[in-house]
């Protein structure tokens, strides 16, 4: 398993469920903030729900209770086992945490981890993203993730090729985030966005051009297109995943569905 990327690893397949029932699937990944583990996925994958309008995603009417993590094992790399997270308390107050100021017009939740016992965690760190590779507009981004819950073998993540589309220095529609033209698909909701450079990059300060080893740097989090006929997608920024870390803020949510 020595020549696996470990960014193929970083990426889990997670399912919403309720009753013991799948809804969907989706990616997720592990960040570590505070000493703390987290699942980083999005809003829409947890609640079940449109983040601009509430309505149910699911043709039932149904939204997930809980989430199934497929995580690595602990020192078996390339073997796989579900764990199943809880996305309520016991008064069914959500246990994720959401963005501090723009709640879920922000696409992203944190929920903490309660389940590691014999996993192997490969976390990104926002804090500390990486080397300060340049990515401006029509630069390539790396979406790591699993469309239409198809893995690369295993529970390896399938790497989709992006563009950068929007200036990153500047917030889109005064948002925390930015562009990204590429043909992504359901499935794909949550997935970490990196720059990978396997040879060499450009960097921000300088203009010094870095070559050997292969190089990452963590931009942010992946939620869907902007419409169905579009192949431009939402990144949302390491820094608004960073806002929700500090900000340790629940959200308010519907009711539970059921199917």
């Amino acid at each position: 398993m020595a020549e696996i990327r470990e960014q193929s690893v970083k990426s889990l397949l997670v399912a919403g469920r309720v009753n013991r029932k799948e809804l969907s699937t989706a990616t997720a990944f592990v960040v570590v903030h505070g000493g703390d583990n987290y699942l980083v996925t999005n809003w829409h994958v947890v609640a079940g729900r449109h983040p601009h309008d509430g309505r149910a995603l699911h043709s039932s009417g149904a939204v997930p209770d809980e989430l199934s993590v497929l995580h690595n094992v602990a020192g078996k790399l390339g073997e796989w086992r579900a764990s199943i997270e809880p996305l309520y308390d016991e008064d069914d107050d959500p246990l994720w945490f959401e963005h501090p100021t723009h709640g879920r017009a922000v696409d992203v939740v944190a929920l903490p981890l309660t389940k590691t016992r014999g996993v192997q965690l490969y976390p990104y760190d926002p804090s500390n993203p990486g080397p300060s590779i340049v990515y401006g507009p029509s630069e390539a981004l790396s979406i790591i993730g699993f469309p239409f819950g198809m893995t690369g073998g295993g529970a390896l993540g399938i790497w989709v090729q992006g563009f950068v589309a929007t200036e990153p220095a500047v917030d889109f529609a005064d948002l925390p985030c930015l562009l990204v033209d590429g043909r992504t698909r359901p499935g794909q909701s949550g997935s970490p966005v990196i720059a990978y450079r396997p040879s060499g990059y450009q960097t921000e300060e300088a203009n010094i051009v870095v070559t050997g080893q292969p190089a990452e740097r963590f931009i942010g989090v992946y939620s869907g297109r902007i419409s169905e006929e579009s192949d431009l997608g939402f990144v949302w920024k390491a820094s608004a995943l960073l806002d929700i870390l500090n900000g340790q803020q629940r959200g308010p949510f519907p009711t539970v569905g059921s199917i």
